[in-house]
């Protein structure tokens, strides 16, 4: 397996992915990069998005995150998400309440909240999209 990193998936609670796998893209805040195998070391946050799984050659897993952390060494890419769950298990109610809930935050929020609320706007409009492109794959 010298050919594969270690692909972890933390959460605050739990450890939700652990795995080898050849590559992994993650979305990260300043774009979309991917890992292979003797990495250099970075330590980047996340966007909201998709992080995609691939072994021999095609993506075997992708997981959607709110946000985060990604640390990637030589070996190994560890993420810490807020938040995450398999694209798979999205469904097309949670899409809809999220930008519902997202979209009234908007509107009802103080100036000091208003980060927090755009913020979350966005990560229902990328779960929407990762939803509409990416849960029948």
């Amino acid at each position: 397996m010298a050919d594969k990193l270690t692909f972890e998936l933390v959460s605050p609670s739990a450890l939700l992915a652990s795995e080898e796998v050849e590559m992994v893209v993650v979305p990260g805040e300043d774009g979309d990069f991917g890992v292979l195998i003797g990495h250099s070391p970075i330590l980047s946050n996340l966007r909201p998005g998709v992080v995609d799984l691939y072994n021999d050659g095609q993506i075997s897993n992708s997981l959607f995150v709110d946000g985060g952390f990604a640390e990637v060494t030589d070996e190994r890419c560890t993420l810490l998400a807020t938040n995450a769950k398999h694209v798979s298990e999205i469904s097309a109610e949670e899409v809809a309440g999220r930008l519902e809930s997202a979209e009234a935050q908007i509107a009802e929020a103080e100036d000091n909240n208003k980060n927090l609320a755009e913020r979350e706007l966005s990560a229902a409009q990328a779960m929407k999209y990762a939803f509409e492109t990416r849960s029948s794959a």
